[in-house]
């Protein structure tokens, strides 16, 4: 199909589930390669064993840090930053200090993701938001302090809170991040259909646990 040789570069072929194995890892990125998917999305841990298994390959290493709640203090993201790195980590998720944006306070939540940012140095970093605990004027801020901090990306959920991503909550997002910048689905992005609507409505890019079933016009009974 032709729709999938544009939506395989999207995937982030993930798998954070706490649960997750050694053997589980090395599916998901061999998968990841025969279908050239974008990167593989794993919890700091596995990050060095995949970074192995991946390497000489066109595929990338996301991981995660302060996963999932984002109440991490900032001086611990920045050392899961830099170790991910360190560790082969091309791409850091964030996520958001949801409470502190909550509280309005506005200097925290900035400076906690430019210290990310910084921590990270050029590789990408995109900021999950969990958008489902967030208001329409709470996901504006964050879009806003997300670029003023010089993060790349705005990514709309952990898939571990009580709902994944929206079309409204893409179009949104899209709407109010800088042209430079780019949004991130995820959770809930389990076939083709809903991969192409994602698409369609301004995400550049699909976190996602059903990449083989995406690729394959599937439904997946994944969660993630």
């Amino acid at each position: 199909m032709e729709n999938n040789v544009k939506i395989n570069r999207l995937v982030d072929h993930t798998l954070l589930k706490p649960e997750a194995t050694r053997d589980q890892v090395k599916k998901l990125c061999e998968e990841a390669v025969t279908y050239d998917f974008f990167s593989v999305c794993l919890n700091p841990f596995y990050v060095p064993y995949a970074a192995k298994l991946l390497y000489g390959t066109n595929v990338q290493v996301c991981t995660v840090i302060g996963f999932p709640l984002g109440a991490n203090a900032t001086e611990t993201k920045v050392f899961e930053t830099k170790k991910a790195i360190a560790d082969g980590a091309t791409e850091i998720d964030m996520v958001i200090n949801i409470g502190a944006l909550k509280n309005r306070e506005y200097d925290i939540v900035e400076s906690d993701i430019k210290a990310v940012v910084d921590a990270a140095g050029k590789h990408l970093v995109k900021v999950i938001f969990e958008t489902c605990l967030l208001s329409d004027e709470e996901k504006i801020k964050a879009c806003e302090l997300s670029a003023k901090a010089g993060a790349k990306f705005v990514k709309t959920s952990t898939g571990f809170s009580t709902g994944g991503a929206t079309i409204a909550d893409v179009k949104l997002m899209k709407a109010n991040i800088p042209a430079h910048m780019e949004v991130k689905a995820s959770g809930g992005v389990r076939n083709l259909a809903a991969a192409i609507d994602f698409m369609e409505s301004g995400a550049t890019r699909l976190g996602t646990s059903s990449g083989v079933a995406i690729m394959n016009g599937l439904e997946s009974e994944g969660k993630y």
